[in-house]
């Protein structure tokens, strides 16, 4: 089974992110779920990013190359909405990345380098109404890493909800 590292979305560490994690240790996986708010959790994404933007985008981003410092680098990095910028970041740079799976959002992958690690398996899951994930680009973004990864797919599920995989 694989070893994951799970970042979570601007409103922390939550239940349902715990649970995400928690269904796929059942399956036999060995999941890190890296809490970058220090134990703080928000209501709502905009006072998750409030607190993004007050901590700085880049502490965020050092957060999560230091919570994966001390793991091997054969893992599979995933990330929910603000956690798929630290999980793509880091299967883009950090040498021996097993895969990436982003939840309800992607960035270009001119943001970490030239061009997706080869033989590095993506997957990307949005929803096809998402006023995030498709309003802010994110799904233009996804179908380019897909098109350009050999081994990479584009999940669209009908609906509009944004942190669907989270049960919180």
């Amino acid at each position: 089974m694989a070893e994951v590292v799970l970042f979570h979305h601007a409103q922390g560490l939550t239940p349902g992110v715990v649970a995400f994690a928690d269904e796929l240790r059942a399956a036999g996986h060995t999941v890190h779920t890296p809490d970058l708010f220090d134990g703080r959790t928000f209501d709502d994404i905009p006072t998750g990013m409030s607190f993004v933007r007050e901590v700085g985008f880049q502490e965020m981003m050092a957060r999560g190359e230091r919570a994966v410092a001390d793991l091997p680098a054969a893992v599979v990095y995933a990330g929910f909405s603000l956690g798929v910028v630290v999980a793509q970041m880091l299967a883009q740079t950090r040498s021996g990345a097993r895969g990436a799976l982003l939840f309800y959002a992607c960035v270009p992958v001119s943001e970490f380098g030239s061009a997706w690690p080869a033989g590095v398996p993506v997957q990307v899951h949005g929803m096809d109404a998402d006023p995030f994930f498709v309003g802010e680009g994110d799904i233009d973004a996804a179908r380019e890493l897909v098109a350009e990864v050999g081994n990479g797919e584009l999940f669209l599920y009908p609906g509009d909800q944004h942190y669907f995989a989270d049960s919180s």
